[in-house]
């Protein structure tokens, strides 16, 4: 295995099968990511003028059946963002650890914040990274139920500040969806602690992961999106997650990690439009 891609300070790295020092020389990394919380407010002003874009994690926590711990939307997507700025060079500031999860319903632990309150949350935090010099925002997602909620974040930001520029994506958006190996055909928003995210964390955190009490739920069709505690009684959404492997999940991982490290490494230099342009404007 090639370099692995270092995480928080005193915990383990980030382990990927990936060529970290060849990735990073292509598409303008280090090797090791930028961590905001780290930097002093000097150091911040001097990223920011080198590099005016930020990753912004976005995870949940909540129930994640009877072998995942509460955080696994976090924990994935925030290792995801750590070595996509390793890889380009793009800061990261620390996760927003909660999500809008109150469709999970009756099951313990779960804590959600309402969609307007994730909205208000994440404006607040791209104005103050914008009076700080960024004007490239990446809102890097973890839990589809997020997704409106970031959607119109997006929206308020870009009408708001007009010189810059906000995407929300999901660690896997650049991955085609048919071809992540969920073992879920049915559900839509509903695919949870299944076989991929259990192989994923068996690859990232193995030592959070009970095998022992993992089970499957078999996935139906529907029309309707429900509650979780309607249709699952253990949490979980999707087939064969007893089968669940490390080397699986480090494939998949891998693959989230270069497929968002190189869109991510193309965005932020793509070119702005042209200043001039404006509706009704003659060629």
């Amino acid at each position: 295995m090639t370099p692995a891609v270092p995480e928080l300070p005193g915990q383990p790295p980030v382990p990927t099968g990936l060529d970290v020092p060849a990735l990073a020389a292509e598409l303008g990394g280090s090797g090791v990511p930028v961590r905001w919380e780290e930097l002093t407010w000097q150091q911040a002003e001097t990223t920011t003028a080198a590099q005016n874009a930020v990753i912004i994690p976005v995870g949940a926590t909540e129930q994640h059946g009877p072998h995942l711990p509460l955080a696994v939307d976090t924990l994935i997507c925030r290792a995801v963002a750590l070595g996509v700025s390793a890889l380009t060079g793009v800061p990261v500031v620390p996760p927003l650890s909660f999500g809008v999860s109150a469709s999970h319903g009756d099951f313990g632990g779960t804590v959600a914040l309402r969609p307007e309150t994730l909205i208000a949350v994440v404006e607040d935090v791209i104005d103050s990274l914008y009076a700080s010099g960024v004007r490239q925002f990446i809102l890097l997602n973890g839990h589809i139920w997020n997704n409106g909620a970031l959607d119109v974040s997006a929206e308020k930001l870009r009408v708001r500040h007009r010189d810059a520029r906000v995407r929300a994506l999901g660690y896997v958006t650049m991955y085609p969806g048919p071809e992540v190996d969920g073992h879920v055909q049915y559900g839509r928003a509903l695919m949870h602690a299944n076989f991929f995210e259990t192989s994923v964390m068996l690859h990232l955190h193995p030592g959070l992961v009970r095998m022992d009490k993992a089970t499957s739920h078999i996935d139906v069709d529907s029309f309707w999106d429900y509650r979780m505690d309607q249709v699952s009684e253990t949490g979980v959404w999707g087939r064969d997650v007893a089968e669940a492997d490390a080397k699986h999940g480090g494939e998949e991982f891998d693959r989230c990690l270069l497929t968002t490290a190189r869109a991510v490494s193309a965005a932020v230099r793509e070119p702005w439009p042209d200043p001039t342009h404006r509706p009704g404007a003659t060629a």
